[in-house]
């Protein structure tokens, strides 16, 4: 009997676990897969940056005293000024997924060719000339982890670092150049040791840099006036050998109240497609959160003038003309008439295989401006305007457009037998169709700001809509036009020969 108790015990703690986790357990708005297309990509117009920034890099002067044994000589203050990257090639670079950790770099067989001025003052003489220092067989490995912190911004570790050179060549130019070159080789191999041990150690501290670039950036996008969206990171990736998977949070929120939609998002998976470089998946409570707080910020509630509908009208039967010899007809009055919208309800967002709809529950009021400037309301209807949404990539933006596909009229009882009344259907239809929409997707075409890299635009994109998400398919390809420097953090403590390396890292 005992045994039974503790058995049906244990099972009730079971199950509250369960629930406890599922009811914990959140999930993305929106989902960021990069395949390995996208790595190798980023190979090569990494690899084609990264040689651009180096070679237009001003490297800081290096500065110190060291003692030459081999020359029998105490000390010997040097400067070396002017220091350029000439040459700088890795030839043999992959990037590769780590299933579960992380993304494994890989470069051998790199070269580098650098010169500089140099002085040198000792109790013996003093001089100064030009020097070229030429690295081959530079080996690099180490595995990328991408984490994130507690704001959910990313964060980038640099496990497993290793890197080697394997041969340097010194050689000077200058009056006594040929002195100088005849004691190169000796200087070679410690320049060689002191270079291996520093290249992890800097490396590391670029990495840190790039953390404290990436813990700036903003994860809150203002949208326009009325909202905002969090694209910020709510789980570590979760990597496969064929691709990493990002979760982003990706709700919007009202401008001025940063509470959580009184609705959760929903899982989804993404198709096994590994054609494109990224892929996004952006689930249909991404939307709802987007109805749910423009509606709450009162962004669907807009007075309009005749004057500024007609600007959008089109001229035809149906066009202004029509529209307002038909008010006429039925109110024959002068005053000059606005068009009053107000959403009742969120609008209701419908994500199906190709199709995405749009139901707006609103209401419209159709007013006069009398002589002393008051607006008396002719008549008010209820309606379910039913939309299409077209959806188009513009540069990094995803822009949406809405087209009318059904109106229909909701009358108080008192007035379903009123013949004028229901004649304005028609009428708030046209100007719903010909003058509210438009002025809705002008709106919109500023569209919504997608992630991606930074100065990576989307190229050969496609986008599908699948019931509960939409998926983007998409290359990429970076703006070369848009560089930056090279930070080179630490690189002004570096010292060749006494292998001290006096640089900090960047916290």
């Amino acid at each position: 009997m005992r045994t039974k108790a503790a058995q049906v015990l244990w099972g009730c703690f079971f199950l509250w676990d369960l629930y406890i986790s599922s009811a914990q357990t959140v999930y993305p708005g929106i989902k960021a897969r990069v395949t390995q297309r996208a790595l190798d990509y980023g190979v090569l117009a990494g690899v084609e940056m990264i040689e651009q920034m180096v070679m237009e890099k001003n490297i800081p002067d290096l500065k110190g005293s060291e003692s030459l044994e081999f020359l029998k000589v105490d000390y010997v203050n040097y400067n070396f000024s002017n220091i350029k990257i000439n040459v700088f090639s890795f030839p043999n670079t992959s990037l590769a997924f780590v299933p579960g950790v992380g993304i494994k770099a890989l470069t051998n067989h790199g070269t580098a060719n650098i010169s500089t001025n140099w002085e040198i003052k000792s109790p013996l003489f003093q001089d100064t000339g030009g020097a070229n220092l030429f690295l081959s067989g530079v080996y690099f490995t180490g595995i990328i982890v991408l984490a994130l912190n507690d704001f959910g911004h990313p964060i980038l570790k640099l496990q497993d670092c290793y890197a080697q050179v394997s041969h340097a060549h010194v050689s000077f130019s200058g009056e006594l150049s040929v002195l100088y070159n005849s004691f190169a080789e000796p200087m070679e191999k410690p320049i060689l040791k002191n270079l291996n041990e520093m290249l992890c150690p800097i490396i590391m501290s670029e990495v840190e840099a790039l953390n404290a670039n990436l813990s700036m950036v903003e994860v809150l996008t203002k949208i326009d006036n009325y909202i905002l969206l969090d694209y910020s990171l709510i789980s570590s990736p979760e990597i496969t050998e064929n691709y990493m998977e990002l979760n982003l949070k990706g709700v919007f929120y009202p401008l001025d109240n940063l509470t959580d939609p009184p609705f959760l998002p929903v899982p989804f998976a993404l198709p096994e497609r590994h054609d494109s470089m990224l892929y996004v998946g952006i689930s249909e409570f991404f939307f709802k959160s987007a109805s749910f707080a423009y509606f709450t910020s009162g962004a669907f509630n807009v007075t309009l003038s005749m004057k500024e509908i007609s600007n959008h009208l089109v001229q035809n039967s149906q066009g202004l003309g029509n529209v307002l010899s038909r008010i006429a007809e039925i109110y024959i009055l002068s005053q000059p008439f606005m068009v009053r919208v107000m959403a009742t309800e969120p609008p209701v967002i419908s994500l199906q295989p190709d199709s995405f709809t749009l139901d707006i529950p609103a209401s419209m009021v159709l007013l006069a401006q009398t002589e002393n400037s008051t607006a008396e309301a002719i008549v008010s209807m209820d309606f379910v305007a039913s939309t299409s949404v077209g959806l188009v990539i513009l540069g990094q933006r995803l822009v949406c457009s809405l087209s009318l596909n059904r109106f229909r009229l909701s009358l108080p009882e008192s007035n379903r037998s009123n013949i004028e009344v229901l004649r304005f259907e028609n009428i708030l239809s046209s100007i719903l169709h010909f003058g509210i929409l438009p002025l809705a997707n002008a709106k919109l075409q500023q569209g919504i700001p997608l992630p991606n890299p930074h100065k990576i635009s989307f190229v050969n994109s496609d986008i599908e809509v699948f019931e509960g998400f939409l998926l983007i398919s998409t290359d990429l390809k970076y703006e070369t036009s848009l560089k930056q420097q090279l930070s080179f953090h630490g690189w002004e403590g570096l010292n060749l020969i006494s292998g001290q390396w006096r640089g900090k890292p960047v916290a």
